[in-house]
């Protein structure tokens, strides 16, 4: 059996090049076993907030024109329609706008094949409450109620009534079925939805607290509608796998986000990984700039050739920084 082995850092070179990239290495592939430091995760790659730590979207890099387009969304109560290449901050933008609006939490809706308008709005777990009625009863001899067993989803969540409006994030729309957008454009242009399972409840139980997709929240129901305050900031992000109808796309307002130039480029390198991190980057913007001229390529492709580059790794056209660079489209 292979015993643990306490890793050692590699020895000093006269410019610290052979050591930075040994002590990089942290699965070598020889079998043997050690304790290594797990070093820290890129900032984009943390799910857990850190104490003190800079909050999701504060290093948004986004030109003027764009947040125009944005600002106009916001005046306008429209829905936000944006497309443009992978990685070039479709979905972040979302969480930029809740950032410096103070907002809370984005809320989102990734679509798929499957998604249904009515998951988005609320669920309801009639089981659960049938067993709940048949078997299970509070210590005090009282059931649950109807509120326990229905929970609001991203999109119903953003249209409980409030003082300020919520962020709401439909991503990849274009994934879901062809009548997905004019489901969810009814819902848009009227303010409100229905809850049945509610409505349909006598008057002394007018008024139900539900569940909302924010933990531990409840939002009050009144009759079984849903009817917003204030209209949602609404962003919906498309791939261009296909095209919307004609009454859906009049309703929102177009943002198209092309690909970084220079200049942004090395913006966003600055604001995620430090004011220190362009110093010895020059050539990997240069190289990304380079293979995103003949195929497609992800801004965070660049971010995290940087980041490795900054933790020792060695990065040449032929080695890693081919596989990082990789291209997206599928004739690369």
């Amino acid at each position: 059996m292979t015993s643990e082995t306490p890793e050692t850092p590699a020895s000093e070179t006269d410019d610290g090049t052979a050591a930075a990239d040994e002590n990089w290495r942290l699965f070598r592939g020889d079998g043997r076993r050690r304790t290594v430091a797990i070093p820290a995760a890129p900032p984009w790659r943390r799910f857990a907030p850190a104490e003190g730590g800079t909050p999701a979207g504060a290093h948004y890099v986004i030109g003027r024109e764009e947040t125009d387009v944005v600002n106009a969304a916001i005046h306008l109560r429209r829905p936000l329609l944006v497309t443009g290449h992978p990685g070039t901050g479709k979905s972040s933008l979302a969480t930029a706008i809740a950032h410096e609006l103070d907002l809370g939490p984005v809320l989102h809706w990734p679509v798929n094949s499957r998604s249904t308008l009515q998951d988005a709005l609320y669920r309801y777990d009639a089981i659960g409450r049938l067993q709940e009625s048949n078997l299970a009863r509070d210590p005090d001899g009282t059931r649950s109620g109807i509120g326990s067993f229905l929970r609001l989803g991203p999109v119903g969540t953003a249209f409980v009534a409030a003082d300020r409006p919520r962020v709401l994030l439909v991503d990849e729309l274009d994934k879901g079925d062809i009548d997905l957008p004019n489901d969810l454009l009814t819902v848009f242009e009227e303010g409100t939805f229905e809850i049945p399972e509610l409505s349909r409840l006598p008057e002394n139980q007018a008024e139900v607290d539900v569940l909302t997709i924010d933990p531990h929240m409840t939002a009050r129901v009144t009759r079984g509608v849903v009817r917003c305050a204030e209209f949602p900031l609404v962003v919906i992000t498309s791939n261009g796998e296909r095209d919307f109808p004609p009454a859906f796309r009049r309703r929102c307002l177009p943002l198209h986000l092309g690909d970084p130039d220079e200049a942004r480029l090395r913006g966003i390198v600055e604001g995620h990984l430090g004011p220190d991190a362009l110093a010895d980057a020059g050539d990997l913007v240069m190289a990304f700039l380079a293979q995103r001229a003949v195929g497609e390529l992800a801004t965070d492709q660049l971010l995290n050739a940087v980041f490795l580059r900054r933790g020792g790794a060695r990065l040449d056209a032929d080695g890693l920084l081919k596989t990082v660079l990789h291209r997206l489209n599928a004739d690369g």
